[in-house]
């Protein structure tokens, strides 16, 4: 070992002693040859030993079925891994030890010095979390209980000039009463557009009430939407049943996938809203409506027109005001911010720390074009949460079809990158820029100073660069 290597742990061993020594855990430290330069003393005392009688050895020699010397040799952290250590079933960590790129030793850890002490922690951690989760979710719920409505403008996530606009645009139209349709594909969000709509309207601390015209039969439509009176077919609820129009009144009715609307219900849906009255399946008197509509659909609804399934005379009922929101294709540059958004909200609901993406994952991520949109860009930052044994996401985590695309534009320079923002050269030589700083400063878990070396620039230039892109 290189007497500057040595100095180096003698320094941090010397430096640290004093506080390994008081604690609980125990800690063994071991040079580039595997053999013991430091162990406190509660792991000494455990294992019968003297601390100063055993430094020099191979560790190999002193604790039973160690691997210490493995990660000397590969230079891999080994974590919260099964070690039996005279008869006891112990919980163990292991480091490698690093300076200027080559390996100086590596450190171990046991946290948990038996099984019993490690299911013992796991459920005082797991009530921790659920006490935690808890009030979480009384906190979220409020608005639920008040209204129907759980989300609110400032939940959606998003910098780009498509959503900042998008968010005016909703602010603008969602104090008045007038109808609104939300357009975009799946995964895009519309659900939360229209829980926002709801929140900043005049009818907040009213009902917000949802339908999925695509996930009720059509057989119980009618029923669903409008209510019934008792006896109105066989196996009516006695004393009938409130239809979602009925629910909905003084505040908003929320339907989503309008688009799959059977043809029949769309001449009723339509005699609703042009007499802004409710008539109950089996009823004889009709309930005047106070509702403000909003509907979704990620169908093509004027191909829909020209086909036959959709009436024109509903289609110009419904479109008053539309919203169409943007695929996530489009605000690429969101995708850094949403990606963390997903991580930060699973490190919450588990109590881990978020792990960060690496630059060549998030580079594939901004190559890739999500036809799941958000939705499954949600679903693809989950299974990297859960599969990542390291602080780090790397490309190798994420689904085959992000690396291949990447690799295409790698090995087919020619291609066009049709991924690309259009725009003038300026223009896309920005959006790279932004990316590819927003991908630096997530791997270098936002410190300025260390993302500005990685990229090689002076802080000052660094600093001017997050100004330009309004990332500061």
């Amino acid at each position: 070992m290189p007497n500057d290597s040595l100095e180096k742990l003698t320094q941090a061993a010397n430096s640290y002693k004093t506080i390994l020594n008081s604690m609980e855990e125990w800690v063994v430290i071991v040079d580039h040859q595997a053999k013991i330069f430091f162990i406190n003393r509660p792991y000494a005392r455990f294992l019968g030993v003297k601390a100063d009688d055993v430094k020099g050895k191979k560790v190999t020699d002193v604790i039973e079925n160690t691997r210490m010397h493995i990660t000397v040799q590969t230079g891999k952290a080994e974590r919260l891994s099964f070690q039996k250590i005279l008869g006891s079933n112990m919980i163990a960590s292991r480091f490698p030890i690093v300076s200027q790129g080559g390996i100086i030793g590596a450190v171990g850890t046991v946290i948990f010095h038996d099984t019993h002490e490690w299911k013992q922690i796991n459920s005082h951690i797991k009530a921790l979390l659920a006490e935690q989760d808890f009030f979480q979710q009384k906190a979220l719920s409020a608005d639920k209980i008040k209204n129907g409505a759980s989300f609110h403008l400032n939940d959606i996530i998003g910098d780009s000039q498509v959503m900042k606009s998008l968010s005016t645009k909703v602010t603008q139209v969602a104090s008045g009463d007038v109808t609104v349709l939300i357009r975009g594909e799946s995964g895009t969000g519309k659900e939360l557009y229209a829980h926002a709509i709801h929140q900043l309207s005049d009818r907040a601390d009213y009902p917000f009430i949802k339908v999925n015209c695509a996930a009720i039969p059509e057989n119980l439509l009618e029923s669903e939407l409008f209510g019934y009176e008792e006896g109105a077919f066989t196996g009516a609820k006695k004393g009938g049943k409130a239809g979602k129009f009925q629910l909905a009144n003084g505040g908003t009715l929320f339907l989503d996938e309008i688009g799959d609307l059977p043809r029949s219900m769309q001449a009723k849906l339509l005699r609703v809203l042009q007499d802004r009255e409710v008539e109950s399946v089996g009823g004889i008197k009709a309930t005047p409506l106070n509702i403000r509509l909003v509907t979704a659909t990620h169908r093509p609804l004027e191909s829909l027109i020209e086909s036959g399934d959709f009436r024109e005379d509903l289609y110009y009922r419904i479109n008053v005001v539309s919203l169409t929101l943007p695929p996530l294709r489009e605000r690429r540059e969101d995708i850094p911010k949403l990606a963390d958004f997903f991580l930060q909200k699973l490190s919450r609901r588990t109590g881990r720390r978020a792990p960060k993406l690496t630059v060549q994952a998030l580079t594939a991520m901004l190559a890739y074009n999500w036809p799941g949109n958000i939705r499954e860009l949600e679903n693809v930052m989950e299974a990297a949460f859960y599969t990542s044994n390291e602080r780090k996401i790397p490309l190798s985590l994420l689904p085959s079809q992000l690396a291949s695309e990447t690799s295409d534009y790698q090995t087919n320079p020619t291609q066009p990158l049709t991924n690309l923002k259009q725009g003038t050269l300026k223009e896309q030589l920005n959006e790279a820029e932004r990316s590819i700083i927003q991908a630096a400063l997530l791997e270098c878990a936002d410190n300025r100073t260390r993302t500005a070396k990685k990229l090689g620039i002076s802080k000052s230039t660094f600093y001017e660069k997050l100004d330009k892109h309004g990332l500061s």
